[in-house]
């Protein structure tokens, strides 16, 4: 354990060296909280509180290494068929992590913008009210942007966009033919201006994107980088090789 924390910044250092490429936008599958939680022998929502803990830590290194836009598929559609005291608890520490955002230094000190992406309907009226909160206190930052997923499916999000694309055209808003790709684009993710995905990562050892942002990543044919530690032991490491996954991919199409 001594030697590895001797060499790792060495090895830290190696690899950001090999990165001369960063992406501007990368998108996270956070997998393996309660699997993390089973291995060592805690209840399921510490493991979660773990993960958050994690995330927290990656904003400095996404800071630290110039990304701009980072996406968190924190809790998806299908995640509501889980166990409801799970849920239940999911949805309490998301609301207490989003109510610190108001007066954690970190965001200011980065000018972090918070947006959450996907359907708002779905969420308990206090989790949507801290959500609202923390999307209000930082609507003027453009340091980076932090967007997370909540309550998010792929194909529901494509969904939801039709149905207020044809609401627009039914209501005399925007002409027929005036729908291209540009628009759907706004309509997908309430004009937030998600940029194209980059890099897709997903930890926990499981090799599937989860429809995660489909029109974003797949539609750009982003990288994607898979790898075996469960999101609470991610490290910034685990993050640099996929980062030289992205540059190795750059490199060769130049």
């Amino acid at each position: 354990m001594i030697k590895e924390r001797f060499v790792e910044p060495f090895y830290e250092h190696y690899l950001q060296m090999q990165c001369r490429n960063i992406p501007n936008h990368i998108a996270i599958i956070q997998d393996g909280n309660r699997r993390f939680a089973q291995a060592l022998g805690i209840d399921t929502v510490q493991g979660h509180r773990a993960g958050a803990d994690k995330t927290e830590e990656m904003l400095d290194w996404v800071h630290e290494l110039g990304i701009q836009h980072i996406t968190l598929y924190s809790f998806s559609t299908e995640n509501f068929g889980r166990d409801q005291k799970e849920v239940d608890q999911l949805f309490a520490l998301f609301k207490e992590k989003f109510l610190q955002i108001l007066t954690d230094e970190r965001v200011h000190k980065y000018k972090i913008k918070v947006q959450m992406v996907g359907d708002r309907s779905l969420l308990p009226p206090d989790l949507l009210s801290a959500v609202v909160a923390a999307e209000e206190a930082t609507k003027t930052n453009n340091g980076f942007f932090l967007n997370i997923a909540l309550a998010y499916g792929g194909r529901n999000e494509i969904v939801l966009a039709a149905r207020d694309i044809l609401t627009s055209v039914r209501n005399g808003e925007i002409p027929l033919d005036a729908i291209d790709l540009q628009m759907v684009e706004f309509y997908l993710h309430g004009g937030k201006g998600l940029p194209p995905v980059d890099l897709i990562i997903r930890t926990g050892n499981e090799y599937r994107t989860s429809n995660f942002l489909p029109w974003l990543a797949n539609g750009h044919e982003s990288a994607v980088y898979f790898c075996a530690p469960y999101w609470p032991l991610f490290r910034k490491i685990d993050l640099l090789r996929a980062i030289r996954v992205y540059d190795q991919r750059v490199r060769s199409r130049q």
